[in-house]
């Protein structure tokens, strides 16, 4: 019961901050994203044993060029397809990764941290300021936040109990033995769900919504795995304690930061059709 109560305030709790962030205005949005960055890379950087403290300064670089300054579409399309091109690099080694990155070179876990923590950092509060100038309002980008955070939310409460009840076929059981199809499926039907509700307040078409939810769940799974698999290399359960009867920030974002350059970029599709 104790350990109930425990991750039941802590999600209550972390469930607020977001959403009073991303009621406030970008400003308070930007930060609470920064925090949450730094505490992420420190987290992952002591999963891969990165040494130093340069990661957290090219971080910060990148937060003031993109955030801050608010550099030119086109070096944010650059980081883009950086971004992407290292996701699925890293969704490849779940396949056929030989050497894990935590005993890879200096050099190379630096680059990976800076585009799979980095970067997929940045490009949650890049969606909410292009969201506030291709839609012309701020409500309708909280609403994209919002329906964004809610679909990843419920994807995970529906694949569990799918999975919890269902579940018989696993999807990826070297890496995450309680992962099933089932569940993975339960989890999608939940999230197109949800992302049809949302669609009756947003401004969006419903197929738009659609499309984003089965990207998120997608990619989102993958990015989970992913987390799981820098985990089961460094033997540990979770990625941290900060959250207490959840672990690390790190085990909470995990599918949003991997999913974040994927939804960014669908978004862009999807204003470029609409």
């Amino acid at each position: 019961m104790n350990e109930l109560f425990k991750r039941t305030a802590t999600g209550i709790i972390y469930i607020l901050f977001l959403l009073s962030a991303i009621m406030l205005d970008e400003g308070a949005f930007d930060f609470l994203f920064l925090s949450f960055g730094l505490v992420c890379m420190y987290e992952f950087k002591k999963l891969i044993r990165l040494q130093g403290l340069h990661v957290y300064l090219i971080f910060l670089f990148f937060w003031w060029l993109f955030i801050h300054l608010q550099v030119s579409v086109f070096s944010i399309y650059i980081l883009l397809l950086f971004t992407i091109i290292a996701n699925v690099y890293l969704t490849i080694m779940l396949f056929y990764g030989k050497t894990p990155l935590r005993y890879a070179p200096y050099s190379h876990k630096l680059i990976i941290s800076m585009l799979y923590i980095g970067a997929g950092c940045v490009f949650i509060p890049l969606i909410y300021k292009h969201e506030c100038i291709k839609s012309y309002s701020v409500g309708e980008a909280q609403l994209t936040m919002i329906g964004i955070l809610c679909i990843i939310w419920a994807s995970d409460s529906f694949a569990y109990l799918t999975g919890k009840n269902f579940g018989k076929h696993k999807l990826f059981e070297k890496i995450s033995p309680k992962k099933t199809v089932e569940g993975f499926v339960g989890g999608l039907i939940g999230a197109i769900l949800t992302a049809y509700v949302i669609s009756i307040y947003s401004n969006k078409e419903i197929w738009s919504w659609i499309v984003l939810a089965i990207v998120l769940v997608t990619t989102g799974t993958v990015g989970d795995l992913v987390e799981s698999s820098f985990k089961r290399v460094a033997k540990v359960k979770d990625s941290g304690r900060i959250l207490p009867g959840h672990g690390g920030l790190l085990d909470r974002l995990d599918s949003l930061i991997f999913a974040s350059p994927f939804a960014f970029f669908v978004l862009q599709i999807l204003y470029y059709f609409s």
